[in-house]
């Protein structure tokens, strides 16, 4: 499995004064969209988060994102090493995510942008 590249989760209460301190950082425009009563936008490596506390609870307990070539070699290769799938593979609105917990006991989200076709 190869790892294309790693965002960094960030919880914020202002999604808009955080896009933009985030987009001057990043020097590009964020990607907004939204899931789950939550409002996202990514800019660069960052991926900001903003909504009611019970949803950003849970979204607190992943690490980071890892984008992926193809989720379903991430979902066999995880399962093999000893991680334990917890959600997923799922259609999200850009591809396919999972979310894992390495044997370690950290969670990760793992994406592809495959399209949601699954």
């Amino acid at each position: 499995m190869e790892i294309l590249g790693t965002t960094l989760r960030i919880c914020v209460e202002d999604l808009e004064s955080s896009v933009a301190f985030y987009e001057r950082l990043a020097g590009g425009k964020a990607m907004r969209f939204e899931r789950g009563g939550v409002s996202v936008a990514a800019v660069g490596c960052f991926l900001l988060m903003s909504g009611p506390e019970q949803e950003l609870e849970v979204l607190r307990k992943v690490a980071a994102t890892i984008a992926v070539q193809d989720v379903d070699e991430a979902y066999t290769v995880l399962n093999a090493s000893g991680a334990r799938v917890i959600a997923g593979p799922v259609p999200t609105p850009v591809g396919r995510n999972l979310i894992a917990m390495h044997p370690d006991g950290s969670v990760f989200e793992y994406v592809d942008r495959r399209g949601g076709t699954d």
